[in-house]
């Protein structure tokens, strides 16, 4: 008898087994479905120019986070491509320059679309454009210009870069431009004009005229009031995460979280390991710096840190960003063997900031981006192949199809067929 009633237990334990495993092959199957039938957009990619060349572009799986075969097998179906540019003096020459790298930029993003790949890959400018371009069976391009500084102090540029399919402009970066303050300022409390510029507060009208999405992540928390208050449509932030759960200045608290619920936008969870959980960022970065650098030096080439960027000469930053992927690459894999590595930022951190931003404003005003191949990238989203495991956490945590839906693109959608429809009505009167 007794003999028997271990047996039982034993079976016992090897159906639960079996349950939890059918549990989370059923899972699986779920989330797969709703990945394969929502829209999935990431609202933040950025590009090398290098990648965009008849011989090295996009229908390659390439090094990069976002490319055609990694979108394919992670099945992400719209990049919103982008065109940055960094900040400089707030002069003629300035602008100049960084005109010339926005444009080239823009071309790029155009001869993927219309030379290398149209059969594979088209550019979208409206959500009809999304919605027919996934049914058909292709990637979606979108694109977004990450600083207007390239713009200088011509306001018709804004409806240049419109023509050329930008659909969201941020009016700063990481420095103060000719626009707004940035929130780098909150390192030194230094502002040029505590929110926008006058020429600022125009733009705002401008790309309200035109059906520009007025981007956030990047203005201070004063320009961002401001822009709420001028504009006439609904704003968003293209790549920021909850301040109350990682206080950065890149992401937005409660107040500014709120301001964009009333208005009616979306702010764009972004999966940047130091803007989700900065102590386990530091932690890991720490670790990860001498495992970089080791791999760097292996292979002969020079490894900087975020923060010397902005001191290296263009052919330094060229450089940089050409070996960047392949040291990144070889670094989290010699990684995976070392039992004392400290814990990477995860999916698990991501999902966190997402429940808590759908918690405190609404399922319809929170969406997903990644900053890929601009340092974004976590554990188990780490390129466009890994895609599906950010729905999966998603069935996981308890949304339903829908609210994927809108997490994945309905809600950006919306704000921008809302954003057009204002456009209209300026235009109209």
């Amino acid at each position: 008898m007794k003999k028997f009633g271990i047996l039982l237990v034993v079976a016992s334990m090897f159906a639960c087994a079996e349950d939890e495993k059918k549990k989370e092959e059923t899972l699986l199957e779920k989330a797969e479905r709703i990945h394969e039938k929502v829209i999935t957009i990431d609202t933040h990619d950025d590009i090398n120019v290098k990648n965009f060349t008849d011989s090295i572009n996009y229908t390659q799986r390439l090094d990069n986070q976002v490319n055609l075969p990694k979108m394919k097998e992670g099945g992400l179906d719209v990049a919103w491509l982008i065109v940055y540019t960094g900040q400089d003096s707030l002069s003629a020459e300035g602008y100049a320059k960084a005109e010339k790298n926005a444009l080239s930029k823009f071309e790029a993003i155009h001869r993927l679309c219309e030379d290398y790949a149209p059969d594979q890959i088209e550019l979208a400018l409206t959500s009809d454009d999304v919605r027919r371009i996934q049914k058909a069976g292709k990637k979606v391009a979108m694109i977004g210009v990450e600083n207007a500084y390239p713009i200088g102090e011509e306001l018709s540029k804004f409806e240049e870069y419109h023509k050329r399919g930008a659909r969201y402009i941020s009016l700063s970066h990481n420095g103060h431009s000719q626009f707004c303050d940035s929130n780098t300022g909150e390192k030194d409390s230094i502002w040029l004009y505590n929110g926008l510029s006058k020429i600022g507060q125009y733009a705002v009208k401008e790309m309200n005229r035109l059906g520009l999405m007025i981007d956030i992540s990047h203005p201070s928390k004063e320009s961002m009031k401001q822009m709420v208050m001028l504009s006439k449509a609904p704003i968003i932030a293209s790549h920021s995460s909850a301040r109350a759960l990682c206080n950065h200045s890149r992401n937005l608290d409660d107040e500014q979280l709120m301001l964009l619920k009333e208005n009616g936008g979306v702010v764009q969870t972004v999966a940047f390991s130091s803007y989700l959980n900065t102590e386990k960022h530091d932690t890991r970065a720490a670790y990860m710096k001498t495992i970089y650098q080791s791999v760097a030096d292996s292979l002969n080439m020079n490894w900087y840190e975020r923060s010397e960027f902005a001191a290296l000469s263009d052919q330094q930053k060229g450089e940089f960003m050409e070996n960047y992927p392949k040291i990144m690459s070889i670094g989290k894999d010699l990684v995976k063997s070392k039992k004392d590595a400290p814990p990477a930022v995860a999916v698990t951190d991501f999902i966190d900031h997402i429940d808590y931003m759908v918690g405190l404003i609404g399922i319809d005003h929170v969406g997903i981006s990644s900053d890929f191949d601009g340092g974004g990238g976590i554990d188990g989203w780490s390129d466009a192949s890994e895609t599906l495991n950010v729905t999966t956490e998603l069935v996981k945590r308890g949304y339903t199809e829908e609210q994927i839906e809108k997490l994945w693109g309905g809600n950006l959608l919306r704000v921008l067929d809302e954003v057009q429809a204002v456009a209209n009505e300026i235009q109209g009167s």
